[in-house]
């Protein structure tokens, strides 16, 4: 069996399995068309480079999945990530830290960020990684103001892998990515609160992003002016400023604007800026631990090295897959090879 690629086993199994998670889904009514929450799913996973990467098996595979997924008839549109040619109606989007210039592959697609970065996951032995909020609430109201009308975070939580459950080689329990909400639920701030007043200018914004593409003017020479209006009168501005290093004071419909450098203000009515993506309004927070009860306890275990003469010993001609055999009972499977010659 090769796993995700042209090959009729693993296909097998894999319709399997997704047409069994969306008749659970259908039987407890929560695709939209039934009332419930669910308006999107996805089939595959950023599987755009893993086809480029394997060449011929990838195309027919990629094609199939998605007409697979179509054909369980959930009600929902179906979205691949990073899968630039993804077949109609399948809707491809992007993922990574910043995707304003991303287009979909056709133009009648929604212009979707289906993962914003919010960092990255840490190694054990190297640093934690750590997204500023100025930086993130840049990215995010650029790609809006360039036609954007979807993004979602990852993560917006943080989380923990406990045990050995981590998600690959030498990645750390700690999945906290320096998420919004931290990996024990709390805020993290100014994280949270910047993004939250972003979400809320946004929003604002809506009557005018729903109702037009839009409509760029050059304010300067690292300076834009998006405008999104509608014939019934409502309209939304963004102030950009590209320029690294200066502030500038920019001139829109008889109006002047001071814009920070590398920023975005946002207009919901083309007049009052009432979120800027440099400014934090919101204060910032450190976590500190703080032991409850008594100190911690710690427990050791010493496995012992086994010798060719112990009785549950296993031989094969070839090599043991370590999960099946350990049971996951322990870290280590130890071989011993035996050479006649």
């Amino acid at each position: 069996m090769e796993f995700r690629a042209d090959n009729q086993p693993f296909k097998v199994a894999m319709q399997g399995f997704v047409e069994k998670i969306v008749n659970m889904m259908k039987s407890e009514n929560l695709f939209e068309p039934q009332g419930g929450p669910i308006i999107m799913a996805q089939i595959e996973n950023e599987y755009g480079p893993v086809e480029w990467e394997i060449g011929a098996p990838g195309k027919p595979y990629a094609k199939w999945a998605a007409e697979m997924a179509v054909g369980l008839d959930t009600g929902v549109p179906w979205i691949m990530c990073k899968q630039e040619d993804a077949p109609d109606p399948v809707i491809d989007t992007c993922n990574g830290f910043y995707c304003e210039n991303f287009k979909p592959n056709k133009p009648y697609k929604p212009k979707m960020w289906t993962e914003v970065w919010t960092a990255w996951y840490t190694k054990f032995g190297g640093p934690v990684p750590r997204r500023p909020a100025e930086d993130m609430a840049f990215a995010v109201a650029r790609f809006i103001q360039n036609n954007g009308s979807f993004f979602n975070y990852y993560m917006y939580h943080g989380g923990t892998n406990f045990g050995r459950t981590t998600a690959g080689r030498f990645i750390a329990t700690s999945y906290d990515y320096d998420a919004p909400l931290d990996e024990y639920g709390l805020l993290n701030e100014p994280k949270y609160g910047h993004l939250r007043d972003l979400h809320k200018a946004i929003k604002l914004s809506e009557p005018a992003l729903v109702s037009s593409y839009a409509k760029v003017t050059w304010l300067g020479k690292y300076q834009e002016a998006h405008v999104y209006s509608s014939k019934s009168g409502v309209c939304a501005a963004f102030l950009s400023n590209y320029d690294p290093t200066f502030s500038v004071k920019v001139t829109f419909q008889n109006m002047q604007y001071d814009l920070p450098p590398w920023s975005i203000s946002i207009l919901p009515d083309c007049r009052t800026a009432v979120y800027n993506t440099a400014r934090i309004s919101s204060q910032s927070s450190q976590m500190k631990m703080t032991p409850i009860g008594g100190g911690l306890s710690w427990e050791s275990y010493t496995e012992e090295t086994p010798s060719a003469d112990d009785s549950d010993k296993l031989s094969t001609s070839g090599l043991w897959e370590q999960i099946n055999v350990t049971r996951d009972s322990s870290d280590y499977l130890w071989y011993m090879t035996d050479v006649t010659l």
